[in-house]
């Protein structure tokens, strides 16, 4: 019973990092809240073939992911909106410049590849050692540093960056992530 109560709470305590990679997965929260949901129960149906002592959240992660991929099989192909008319039509622009940017940064993660937007978020926006990314993904370490190094170099291209000190942690960073961040100037 001990091992049923450890796996529930391993389920939970994973939640928001599942909902933050459905979130770059989907493009859409709500998309995104569906895909955690069919994934924990998958999970949950499924907790009689987890190995007790291996990574909980990497196979999470695993089924997440493999569940997007079912789905867009199953799916096919959206309408493009490759000019944003469709998203500017529903679109209320912000007002704050940092909720601009981030919007600006949404966009160019959703026009990475699958591979390297997926590898990016795995290990920048979730913490995942590259070890554990690679796991997920089902390839070698070297190529997710790869793909993360690809994607960096894309998305510093796409929003103009030319040096660190044009990209937070800055004030509207902090506010967003819900915390506050010391700049350290050395």
């Amino acid at each position: 019973m001990s091992n049923q109560v450890e796996f529930k709470d391993g389920l939970l305590a994973a939640i928001p990092n599942l909902r933050a990679f459905a979130i770059s997965l989907c493009g859409a929260a709500d998309r995104a809240d569906d895909l955690v949901q069919e994934a924990l129960v998958r999970a949950w149906d499924k907790q009689s073939s987890f190995q007790p002592g291996t990574n909980l959240r990497a196979w999470l992660f695993t089924i997440l992911r493999n569940e997007f991929y079912s789905q867009m099989r199953k799916r096919g192909r959206e309408v493009s909106d490759a000019d944003g008319a469709l998203t500017n039509a529903m679109a209320s622009h912000p007002e704050q410049s940092g909720k601009m940017d981030l919007q600006d940064f949404q966009k160019a993660l959703m026009t990475l590849p699958d591979d390297q937007r997926e590898a990016i978020v795995l290990v920048g926006a979730s913490g995942m050692a590259y070890e554990e990314a690679a796991e997920i993904c089902g390839c070698a370490v070297g190529t997710v540093k790869s793909r993360v190094s690809r994607a960096r170099a894309r998305l510093s291209e796409l929003l103009d960056i030319k040096d660190s000190s044009e990209y937070g942690p800055d004030g509207v960073a902090a506010h967003v992530m819900g915390r506050s961040v010391v700049n350290s100037a050395a």
